[in-house]
């Protein structure tokens, strides 16, 4: 059988009044309306409801049943409200995130922290990606977000402003190359560098940048990640460029100087990704909102 939720909040507002006039002023409905739907929803499930009396209605055993089984049913329709509401919000939910080694080591972490202090119930998944792929996985539906490097150009996607990144020079403390100034890109470019692993946007963005310089790159280790740049360049075994972020919080406790680079591009920017900003869910417009506001918040 079907209920209709009206008639059964109806006829709980009756068994609680015990009276169908007075049911009718708190409902603010006729008396003659509410009338019609008890005697409906009796012939429906074929059984009394309530037994008649000159001074009101009292309910039938099959009365007190239906009353426990719609209070249930009204509770957990209040739940199912608030719950939507939470969806609606962008308080529950989850939202799949495909990003690069510069944004999740110098940003992601401080700035999920405070999306999660405020949308504790929605779900984090994070990837660590090359740009390419991440630009790829938000195009295919695979990732919600993408947070990739500006260098990269994406027409599919609609493409916002995350954070500037700054590269910096990093060398170990004993090297012998000592710049007491920021530094051209063709004064280091010959000496022997540590770079990332290929396919790493930031290893090709230095490659396509010596290039254009006519300059060779002489790469002679490569690396899965940040932390294994550090501690090659402190070993020894050549220079690196990487993001501020990724080296100034270790140079007291590593073996590590660092130097400006005086070039434009020194300075890139690191941008989100969505497919359709206009069809994303609630939860991702809300996480998206968070980390543009961290970019002017840091401005």
């Amino acid at each position: 059988m079907q209920y209709n939720l009206i008639t059964l909040k109806m006829f709980l507002t009756v068994a609680r009044t015990g009276s169908i006039s007075q049911a009718s002023e708190a409902e603010n409905i006729a008396a003659s309306a509410i009338s019609k739907r008890i005697s409906d929803l009796e012939d429906q499930i074929g059984t009394p409801l309530f037994y008649r009396q000159t001074r009101g209605v009292e309910l039938t055993p099959a009365g007190h049943e239906l009353a426990r089984h719609s209070s249930n049913l009204f509770r957990l329709v209040e739940r199912m409200e608030n719950q939507m509401h939470d969806f609606a919000t962008g308080a529950k939910g989850s939202v799949r995130i495909a990003a690069n080694t510069s944004a999740i080591t110098q940003f992601l972490p401080e700035d999920l922290a405070g999306f999660a202090e405020n949308y504790p119930d929605v779900r984090i998944d994070l990837s660590e990606r090359t740009s390419e792929e991440i630009l790829a996985a938000v195009r295919d539906g695979l990732a919600d977000l993408g947070i990739f490097s500006g260098m990269v150009e994406e027409p599919e996607l609609e493409v916002l402003t995350y954070r500037l990144d700054t590269l910096v020079v990093v060398m170990g403390k004993e090297h012998p190359y000592r710049p007491d100034h920021p530094v051209k890109f063709a004064e280091f470019a010959k000496l022997d560098m540590v770079g990332l692993q290929s396919g790493s946007s930031l290893q090709a963005f230095l490659e396509v940048c010596a290039g254009e310089q006519g300059l060779t790159l002489k790469t002679r280790v490569e690396t899965l990640s940040f932390d294994g740049v550090r501690r090659m360049v402190e070993a020894g075994l050549g220079i690196a460029v990487l993001p501020l972020g990724a080296v100034e919080p270790y140079l007291e406790s590593a073996q590590l100087r660092m130097q400006e680079i005086d070039e434009d591009w020194a300075v890139r920017t690191l941008k989100l990704a969505v497919k359709d900003l206009s069809a994303v869910s609630n939860a991702v417009r809300a996480l998206v909102e968070h980390l543009i506001a961290q970019n002017l918040t840091d401005k």
